[in-house]
């Protein structure tokens, strides 16, 4: 199977699952990382199709999901309400505003035809090289830069990194904008790169399983990384199925990459420890 395959249906998860997990290590879990793809996706096809043009469309859908992340973020760091409400409502608010766009737009439900020469344009392979060279470089700011230390406190000691100088919502209000920009480029490439349409809820619950991959890699990017590559594998591998006229049900094929991440979650999210203080409002004393 052709490697590229892998690492374009890999892609969108990943970046998805990395901006997850920054967004986790400070504290605040992005239940709403569906929505965000889905609104990335829209707006990013919608303004490739206004302009022909797929990079204005990387960077409408990357901007979309930067707004509609940030809206959630302010509820839930700034207003300290659940994270996991605010998620849900998220993902409503997209299934339900670019249903209502799209069918406004064009009619009805279905897919958008392909712009002229996208067929080729994943072969650029920009986003697939920017997110090979992003996983190191999280390891990296993580681990040896004063934001990346601070970004870890405010998710295991937030009142430590209060006491040292930081505002711990400013932190998390940062690491939302991170995970914002990389969800919303994942629904961008997934409309652009992977699909080169869209149609209604095209996300189709990868932004779940994005989370699920935050915990299977134990909030670790090597780790995402690899498990998200698991599901880009087996997501290409349905594809192959398909094509090479294997007599497996359509339906079966579709949900083997899920099928699977869950079983694979089931046998070692025992073992892990999240951060101490995810999803928990802090406000300061």
């Amino acid at each position: 199977m052709d490697v590229l395959i892998v690492l374009m249906f890999t892609t969108p998860m990943a970046l998805a699952a990395l901006g997850e997990m920054i967004g986790q290590k400070a504290g605040v879990i992005n239940i709403g990382v569906e929505g965000t793809m889905l609104t990335g996706a829209f707006f990013a096809m919608m303004a490739a199709h206004a302009t022909g043009n797929p990079w204005v469309g990387l960077i409408a859908g990357t901007s979309a999901g930067l707004l509609v992340t940030l809206l959630g973020g302010w509820f839930s760091v700034k207003l300290g309400a659940d994270q996991v409400v605010v998620g849900t409502a998220i993902n409503l608010l997209a299934l339900g505003l670019t249903s209502y766009l799209f069918r406004s737009k064009f009619g009805t439900s279905g897919q958008l035809l392909s712009l002229p020469g996208l067929p080729n344009w994943n072969r650029i392979d920009a986003v697939i090289l920017f997110l090979l060279a992003g996983v190191p470089m999280a390891v990296w700011a993580l681990q040896k830069t004063r934001f990346g230390l601070a970004l870890r406190a405010a998710g295991e000691y937030p009142k430590a990194l209060e006491a040292s100088g930081f505002s711990v919502a400013k932190v998390r209000l940062v690491a939302v904008a991170i995970s914002g920009i990389l969800g919303g480029l994942a629904g961008a490439y997934l409309s652009l790169g992977v699909a080169q349409s869209f149609a209604e809820n095209m996300t189709s619950g990868r932004g779940f399983i994005a989370i699920a991959m935050v915990t299977f890699g134990r909030w670790r990017p090597s780790m995402v990384f690899g498990a998200c590559l698991l599901v880009g594998f087996l997501d290409a591998l349905q594809y192959r199925f398909q094509s090479l006229g294997f007599d497996v049900p359509f339906q079966l094929a579709i949900a083997m990459p899920y099928v699977v991440a869950l079983l694979v979650l089931a046998l070692v999210g025992k073992g892990t420890v999240a951060p101490s203080a995810l999803a928990r409002p802090y406000s300061k004393e």
